[in-house]
């Protein structure tokens, strides 16, 4: 039977972030995308204007359906949640279709700041997933915010461990926690099983739009298709790598995000 993910997030249809980026991923590595999306764009809200529809009073028109339909998932994934009402449906999603692994990408902020569209008390609230997640992909600033610990800029592996340690305890998760500032470079923190695996990763130029968006939809399809998580992660880099690589030789703006379209060859299970 093929696998199927849900990833609810939200679709912007310029820019290659969210469900642009995870529906192409999933496919080439044989995951049916089952995309939910919490509001629909124009183009993402890097860039200096767009247009947008918030989905929240049709997404639970997703449970009652898919339920009536018998559907079943090997994977929940969520990205960027707008309201305190969106992280109650993904509570209520969860609990419909029990028994299936929860991914939890926490989409809020960067450099120690919250995107302006997150208030502190709606951050806060996306602590209640430790309790239900077992794959995390933080970046330094959200892991710290569900740590519920200050931002440390460029933080020892030491402390790292402190905050991947609390972050996963609830529910025995694994996390990666990505991009961690580490002299000119940088390095994902990955802890698992009470162990600590740091992965260093060259930095590419500049951030791009939608860099992290790629790289946990890499590592839920890996893992999705039987890979251990370590793999999964090192799976994730090497796409992401590449996929800036040819960025940056087509010369693509950085809101526009990363050329998957060039390089979804790799992930193609043959």
């Amino acid at each position: 039977m093929q696998r199927k993910a849900v990833v609810i997030n939200d679709f912007a249809s310029f820019g290659r972030c969210s469900l642009a980026v995870a529906i192409p991923i999933l496919s080439a590595m044989k995951v049916q995308c089952c995309a939910v999306p919490t509001a629909i764009f124009t183009n993402h809200t890097g860039y200096p204007s767009f247009k947008w529809t918030d989905y929240t009073d049709h997404m639970d028109d997703y449970i009652e359906e898919w339920l009536k339909l018998g559907l079943e998932f090997n994977a929940i994934q969520t990205g960027f949640l707008g309201s305190e009402r969106q992280i109650d449906f993904v509570f209520r999603f969860i609990e419909a279709f029990p028994g299936t692994k929860i991914f939890i990408d926490p989409v809020m902020g960067d450099y120690g700041k919250l995107y302006s569209t997150y208030s502190r008390s709606l951050a806060e609230s996306m602590r209640r997933f430790l309790s239900v997640a077992d794959i995390l992909t933080p970046n330094l600033t959200e892991a710290c915010v569900l740590a519920g610990v200050d931002y440390i800029p460029e933080p020892s592996d030491r402390e790292l461990e402190s905050i991947a340690a609390a972050i996963c305890a609830p529910n025995n998760a694994k996390t990666v926690i990505t991009g961690v500032p580490r002299g000119k470079d940088l390095v994902d923190f990955v802890y698992e099983d009470g162990k600590a695996t740091v992965i260093e990763v060259k930095k590419l130029g500049p951030d791009r739009s939608g860099t992290g968006d790629v790289f946990a939809s890499v590592v839920l399809g890996e893992m999705i298709n039987g890979q251990t998580f370590i793999n999964a992660v090192d799976s994730a880099n090497l796409f992401t790598a590449h996929a800036i690589e040819r960025s940056i030789a087509l010369d693509i703006p950085l809101k526009d995000g990363l050329a998957i379209e060039e390089v979804l060859s790799d992930l193609i299970y043959r």
